[in-house]
């Protein structure tokens, strides 16, 4: 059903006195509505009601009203909202029923692949059927995602098996003696590509079952700095990802995801198209991802590929110029020690940096314009850019900036790199977020110590009140009142208000917040002996059922031999053993059993039920010292007499600890556990209250035999 509204004559969506319709992507003549098939407004909360009486088990949730009528009202006044929405409130309808209401595109990003495609596959789909009758049409959706997540037709049409990519494996890396069997079965997955390119209506990778190798898709997608664009690409008019941007230009509601949202800011708002209101969900992650969008890195093989790649349009002296600098950046690596930069940057990596900087120059300027009658401009394209973004990385490291950190990197397998990242994107946040359109932030972990202000600071909204971890002294406090005035002018006129709407679970009767406060301060990075007796006691008394979280590999994998060795009868399923989500299927199926992992599994499992009624966490989740970035970042508020410690490492250890509590109340029906074995949280009078006004408000003890009472019975239960 086509959108018939009147547009004024300089409406966007008005092309040269026709009205534009969004569903069906044509220019219309004379498309009005007439006054008997006007429909009044629908109300927010009957438009709410509706979507919820169309999902299974649907009921109204206090918290899911307010939030939706908040969001209206924001978006009336243009006054920006960070809302803390607990899980089980139903943000996701909370948020996306207002939406409707706003005239043009609303934009939706979030940060998981899982919630995108929960939005896109369900809950849109869904949403739509239900408000049709009510808005007299019925809304559109599209989801917008990154160029590289799009088969590139040029790519495919210059792609060959037998001559693969030079990005495909990494230099040094020794494969030689499984190049055949690579080839062989690159080969099919391409021809499968190329079969499923003539089929596809998308070109997603993610509608692509089964799914290919990454070394595969590399060969077939084009990072966005590559490609020529579709007016000199000979592929432009039938591209896939020129095509889900007209798309997005004509939906309703577009679901995109915090990386690209980054690169839209940092590039000028090209990206997404032009809308009035901006809906950042697992806002808690958006900082993180600006910050890595604007992270760049070098190696050697990164330089050597780069030569390889200009050497058809270049002459050898000048593609040796960047071999040479590969070469000093390799010894430099070999010599600089890993960790940050401080300071001047080493002679050896400097060095390194200078010759890249002039070859890369050099270069360029060899290569020269891509023109469309090049005889292969996509190639040439992606050899000119790729050399353009080396330079400009070398040259953002040779200034080293206060704004920057760099920092020396190696990996397990050997990998070395030389990394650059900003010190803060708060500004970034500041100027290029909240402009010309209204923003909506929501996250089950926002309200940090009970309140927002440390969220807001760090998406770059002000704030007028400091709230600090630690009591200031005076002299504190007075260099805190002129930054928070500096803070105030930099973003004036940035109005914000923040909401708590709650959560629907009664958390002081569904679980209990267990501190091992009787266990020593942890000291190593391993899991020590009177913390895994405490696990193994917890475990034995609810027979299994326990996701265990742990600050380390070496933690986890001790704790999975001495609860191996312990608890016979039990399963214990350790990440990395196994893909993940065929240990959290194990998992849930399996009562008797444990999952034991790291960081991802923090805030990446969603098991309700009585599957997993006892969550471990074996000690706070601070950063480690030597973060490059958060190091730098704690040494900044130091140097302007703060404490690094509670400005940084507190609120970070406050997202991931709530981020992993939250994995134990999932419904309204759950019940149980979560046993901290870290005594900081009880004893740490600085910083213990803050990460625990965090958290929900569970029942709170730190009596182990209360805690071991309560697991058996729920075990016999």
């Amino acid at each position: 059903m086509q959108r018939s509204v009147e547009l004024a004559p300089d409406h966007p969506d008005t092309l040269h006195g026709k009205r534009f319709c969004r569903t069906q992507g044509v220019a219309c003549s004379n498309v009005t509505a007439s006054p008997q098939t006007r429909r009044a407004r629908p109300e927010v909360i009957d438009l709410l009601g509706a979507a919820v009486g169309a999902v299974p088990d649907g009921a109204e949730r206090p918290g899911q009203q307010t939030m939706a009528k908040a969001i209206e009202t924001a978006v009336e006044r243009e006054e920006h909202l960070l809302v803390q929405a607990g899980t089980g409130t139903g943000k996701s309808l909370a948020y996306l029923v207002p939406s409707l209401l706003v005239e043009g595109p609303v934009v939706v990003s979030t940060a998981t692949l899982a919630l995108q495609s929960q939005l896109v596959d369900h809950d849109l789909p869904r949403l739509a059927d239900a408000v049709e009758p009510m808005l007299g049409r019925r809304p559109t959706f599209a989801v917008l995602k990154g160029r590289h997540h799009y088969v590139c037709l040029a790519r495919l049409e210059g792609t060959s098996a037998e001559e693969p990519d030079d990005g495909l494996f990494d230099v040094g890396e020794a494969k030689p003696t499984k190049w055949l069997g690579e080839a062989g079965r690159l080969g099919k997955q391409i021809d499968r590509l190329r079969d499923w390119a003539m089929e596809t209506e998308t070109g997603d990778r993610d509608e692509l079952d089964p799914g290919v190798d990454d070394g595969a898709w590399k060969l077939v997608s084009m990072p966005a700095r590559e490609c020529v664009g579709a007016q000199r690409c000979p592929y432009g008019a039938e591209c896939f990802a020129e095509a889900s941007r007209a798309r997005a230009r004509e939906a309703d509601i577009v679901v995109t995801n915090h990386s690209l949202l980054a690169v839209d800011m940092l590039t000028g708002r090209q990206i997404i198209p032009p809308h009035e209101l901006l809906v950042v969900d697992e806002a808690h992650e958006l900082a993180d991802r600006v910050s890595s969008a604007s992270q760049a890195e070098l190696t050697p093989e990164l330089l050597e590929r780069a030569a390889r790649r200009c050497r058809p349009y270049v002459d050898d002296e000048v593609a040796d110029r960047l071999m040479e600098a590969g070469d000093v950046l390799t010894v430099a690596l070999a010599e600089v020690p890993a960790g940050r930069v401080v300071g001047a940057l080493p002679d050896v990596l400097l060095e390194a940096l200078t010759l890249l900087d002039g070859g890369g120059r050099k270069t360029v300027e060899a290569i020269g314009e891509v023109r469309a009658d090049d005889a292969d401009p996509v190639r040439k394209q992606q050899a000119r850019t790729m050399v353009a973004d080396l330079t400009k990385i070398a040259q953002r490291m040779i200034a080293n900036a206060e704004h920057d950190v760099t920092w020396v990197e190696r990996d397990e397998r050997g990998r070395r790199a030389v990394v650059i990242a900003p010190l803060s994107v708060a500004g970034t946040l500041s100027t290029h977020l909240f402009s010309e359109r209204t923003v909506v932030a929501t996250s089950a972990t926002l309200a940090l110590g009970g309140q927002f202000e440390t969220v807001a600071r760090a998406l770059g909204l002000p704030v007028a009140v400091e709230r600090p971890v630690e009591a200031p002294t005076p002299a504190e406090e007075a260099r805190a009142a002129v930054v928070r005035a500096d803070e105030a002018r930099d973003t004036a006129g940035l109005a914000w208000t923040s909401l708590d709407v709650g959560s629907p679970f009664d958390y002081a009767k569904q679980g209990i917040l267990y501190v091992a406060a009787h266990l020593p301060k942890p000291q190593t990075s391993g899991l020590s002996e009177p913390a895994a007796n405490e696990m193994v006691e917890l475990v034995q008394a609810l027979g299994g059922r326990a996701l265990g979280l742990f600050s380390s590999r070496k933690a986890a994998e001790r704790a999975a031999e001495v609860l191996r060795a312990r608890t016979p009868g039990i399963t214990i399923l350790l990440q990395g053993e196994e893909a993940l989500p065929i240990l959290v299927r194990k998992f849930r199926q399996d009562r008797n059993s444990c999952l034991l992992g790291v960081m991802s599994l923090w805030q990446g499992v969603d098991v309700p039920g009585d599957a997993c009624q006892l969550v471990i966490i074996d000690r706070l989740p601070f950063p480690r010292p030597d973060e490059p970035l958060s190091a730098a970042r704690s040494d900044a508020v130091q140097a302007a007499g703060g404490s690094g410690f509670a400005a940084v490492s507190v609120p970070i250890a406050a997202v991931r600890l709530a981020q992993g509590v939250g994995r134990l109340i999932r419904s309204r029906a759950d019940k149980g556990v979560v046993a901290v074995l870290d005594s900081r949280l009880e004893h740490a009078p600085s910083y213990g209250p803050f990460l625990r006004k965090s958290l929900p408000p569970f029942w709170y003890t730190t009596k182990p035999d209360v805690v071991r009472g309560a697991l058996q019975r729920l075990a016999t239960s």
